[in-house]
């Protein structure tokens, strides 16, 4: 009788993570360049703002650019996901607009699941860190769970903890190594513009480092949470382990 691996093995997903990526990366990027497009243009304009130092234009802008970032930013989140899923079989059955469209519904969920959990992350890092890291990686997969399962805002927060459960080191694993590898590359990217004025750098240069590096994340952790329901189901994982004695 085979013995199935019943842990998440780090180089796996992100192997697969890494072939996914290459293979529908202008899917990918597609999707998200629209998106960041309008947020940079927020960001730029308030800088341009804040240089001009008026008053009055600079917060009516900055309270523009942080309802258009949060849209956004977790509109692109869920059909990233979204997007992830659909090509999982090696084919695009839903082209980059119609994944944002087919999100929308979700949006609304997205934004209070992020900004509660996003707020309990930020006050157990400020005071022990520990608590902080714990809950990033029990809530790691709140958007997966509010796409793919329809999960409302609480019962997202108990599917993520339930999935991550027994295999917290390699989730943590999984969003340190990529949370480094979309860092670095974002600030490389985004600096290859640096040379144009500040406007067109954040415009130009932030929008393509951002849809360039954010699908990768979104693809690793949606790649982590199917592992997981399938582990959970019983199913047995990709690679079996050695006989049992």
């Amino acid at each position: 009788m085979i013995a199935y691996d019943r842990r998440v093995s780090i180089g796996r997903i992100l192997d697969e993570s890494w072939t996914l990526y290459t293979k529908f990366f202008l899917h990918f990027f597609l999707i998200a360049l629209g998106v960041f497009a309008v947020v940079n243009l927020g960001y730029a304009a308030l800088l341009e703002a804040l240089d001009d130092d008026s008053g009055g234009r600079t917060a009516l802008i900055a309270l523009v650019t942080a309802l258009a970032s949060t849209i956004g930013l977790f509109w692109v989140q869920g059909a990233l996901v979204r997007a992830v899923v659909d090509v999982h079989d090696g084919t695009i059955d839903a082209g980059p607009l119609a994944s944002l469209r087919l999100t929308l519904p979700y949006v609304g969920r997205l934004i209070l699941a992020g900004l509660l959990g996003g707020l309990a992350i930020v006050i157990g890092i400020i005071l022990l860190i520990v608590p902080g890291l714990i809950l990033l990686t029990r809530w790691a997969l709140i958007t997966q769970a509010i796409v793919l399962e329809d999960s409302d805002v609480r019962g997202a927060f108990g599917r993520s903890r339930q999935l991550v459960k027994g295999q917290a080191w390699a989730v943590f694993g999984i969003i340190v190594l990529t949370g480094l590898f979309t860092s670095i590359a974002g600030e490389l990217l985004q600096s290859a513009f640096g040379f144009l004025p500040r406007f067109l750098e954040v415009l130009v240069g932030a929008t393509i480092a951002n849809a360039v590096v954010a699908p990768f994340g979104a693809v690793a952790l949606t790649l982590v949470f199917v592992t997981l329901r399938e582990l959970a189901a019983g199913a047995p994982s990709a690679t079996p382990a050695a006989p049992a004695p």
